[in-house]
């Protein structure tokens, strides 16, 4: 148990070698009075070097990120690498395991917690435990997500600008490493400054250097963008002098943008798309129709994009309600 937290962890950090087991979360229940839950922990350390942390399944209907870092659990040797890396393939334990992007536990939207609270729910606890002792162990941390059932994502790596330039270079070696087709660069925020209550933000309020990524989404897994995911990943370690062993293939490329926003529906029905991601959109734009389906003789309504730029993601359920997100609209990033 650390510091003021609940938490405990069955695993020793500090040695060497692979190591898997639990972080210990208290939940006494009407059928387990003195129960926990767990989280699955890997430490996979080779002496001194730099420590990256990699989560996954912060959202747990989110599964790209998930099955990469079980399949890298498996793949990664202490002797090959040099450093430490910590893996959380299932960060909301309780949300992964029901496949959905809150817990079952407690309505915890994980992403939205932190900096948590030591006495809280199980949800709070866990991100006050990753704010307060994991977050600050790691040099680097990559946070893995997709657009859940939800939404579709192309495989896309966000960040921010760096609080100074060499925050700025490192999060620009992180971005050419993974060499994902787009990237959402954030304009604002950021820094040790920083109030967001996203895994992103402790990161960034503990110096630590973080990306997170997009990738796919739809409640399903897409093989090419697993395969683009473990093999940036790898290049990732490659980059920070973590993977000595491993040749890089040559990069692909990126494509920098800035997220203009979100585009909702205003009337409840079917969504039928008309813009699909990649695509230009213009402001004023239909991106899809809903048609009310207890009035099949009404014409169906617009969803009217108040953005112009290209779809970087859009709705992968074919029903909506009154304030769903169908699509978010992003443009090419400023020049730095």
């Amino acid at each position: 148990m650390a510091g003021d937290s609940m938490i405990s962890c069955d695993i020793d950090l500090a040695e060497d070698g692979r190591h898997t087991g639990f972080l210990r979360v208290p939940h006494s229940t009407h059928v387990s009075a003195y129960g926990w839950i767990g989280l699955p922990i890997v430490s996979i350390r080779n002496g001194g070097g730099p420590v990256i942390l990699l989560t996954a399944g912060v959202h747990g209907d989110e599964y790209e990120g998930q099955a990469a870092l079980a399949t890298l659990t498996r793949e990664l040797a202490p002797e090959a690498i040099r450093g430490q890396v910590i893996l959380l393939p299932m960060t909301n334990a309780p949300a992964a395991r029901a496949g959905l992007r809150t817990s079952p536990v407690d309505g915890g939207n994980l992403n939205r917690l932190f900096p948590g609270n030591p006495r809280g729910t199980p949800s709070e606890m866990i991100a006050h435990y990753l704010e307060t002792v994991l977050i600050p162990r790691a040099d680097v941390m990559v946070d893995l997500h997709s657009g859940g059932s939800s939404l579709w994502y192309p495989p896309t790596l966000l960040r921010g600008g760096g609080a100074n330039a060499a925050e700025a270079a490192r999060l620009r070696l992180l971005q050419d490493a993974f060499d994902l087709p787009y990237a959402w660069v954030f304009t604002g925020g950021g820094g040790r400054g920083s109030t967001a209550r996203t895994a992103m933000g402790a990161a960034n309020r503990n110096g630590v250097t973080c990306v997170m990524a997009e990738l796919g989404g739809g409640g399903v897994i897409d093989r090419d963008i697993l395969a683009l995911t473990l093999r940036g990943l790898r290049r990732v370690l490659h980059a920070l002098g973590m993977l000595p062993g491993h040749t890089p293939d040559p990069a692909n490329g990126t494509r920098e943008l800035h997220a203009e926003g979100s585009v909702h529906a205003r009337d409840a029905g079917l969504f039928e798309p008309l813009v699909e991601i990649g695509e230009t959109v213009r402001a004023g734009q239909s991106l899809g129709l809903v048609h009310d389906r207890d009035h099949p003789d009404r014409a169906p309504s617009d969803v009217i994009s108040p953005f112009a730029g290209i779809l970087l993601a859009k709705r992968a359920m074919g029903l909506v309600e009154i304030g769903d997100a169908v699509g978010q609209v992003a443009r090419d990033a400023d020049p730095p």
